[in-house]
């Protein structure tokens, strides 16, 4: 059964926050040439999306008319403070972790994840840059400032900065899957995959 990865993009989104962890799902494969996952975009309207730097993205779907989602990826970047204000995109992003299986946040991400209070007394990454943010918004989270990624609960995965995102969404598939098909993907990639 394929899995739909649907990864929240807005503006000022980090660009590899997003687009490392689309090409990471979208390429696994399985024996046969299987692929396993579905893997699109969604914002919050049709709106053109202005990315961190100025590349400008269109989301495959909107909050309101998405398919259901397995793995919901949040990406990070400056414009994830606009997130926080946005009452809307908030629920949104509550209602979807409570529905879905798996929630990876990326980079400054973590942000959303603490205001909603699901990182309260929780182990976290999140950008170097960020840590400080976050324990103003929630000081209980536990943060993992030596990991590239961390499991935060059953159901919630955080990744450090930026090209961390990269590394957890391989952890993802691994876990998933096996370390076979992670590898195969990575050489796929000619991405030197790390450990955590």
């Amino acid at each position: 059964m394929k899995r739909n990865v649907g990864i929240l993009v807005f503006d000022n989104a980090e660009v590899l926050d997003f687009a490392g962890p689309f090409e990471v799902f979208s390429v696994t494969l399985l024996p046969d040439n299987v692929k396993p996952f579905d893997v699109f975009c969604v914002a919050k309207n049709d709106n053109i999306i202005s990315a961190v730097n100025g590349l400008q993205v269109k989301a495959n779907y909107t909050v309101h008319n998405h398919p259901p989602i397995d793995i919901l990826i949040i990406s990070g970047g400056w414009g994830i403070r606009g997130v926080l204000d946005d009452p809307e995109i908030m629920e949104w992003i509550k209602n979807t972790i409570e529905n879905c299986g798996l929630t990876l946040s990326i980079c400054s991400a973590a942000l959303a994840l603490a205001k909603l209070g699901l990182l309260a007394g929780k182990p976290f990454c999140t950008h170097m840059d960020v840590y400080g943010s976050l324990y103003q918004i929630d000081p209980t989270a536990i943060p993992q400032k030596d990991k590239r990624f961390t499991r935060s609960d059953e159901k919630i995965y955080t990744s450090g900065g930026i090209s961390a995102g990269i590394d957890l969404s391989f952890h993802i598939i691994e876990t998933l899957f096996s370390r076979e098909t992670a590898l195969d993907t990575a050489d796929y990639m000619e991405y030197n995959l790390q450990t955590n």
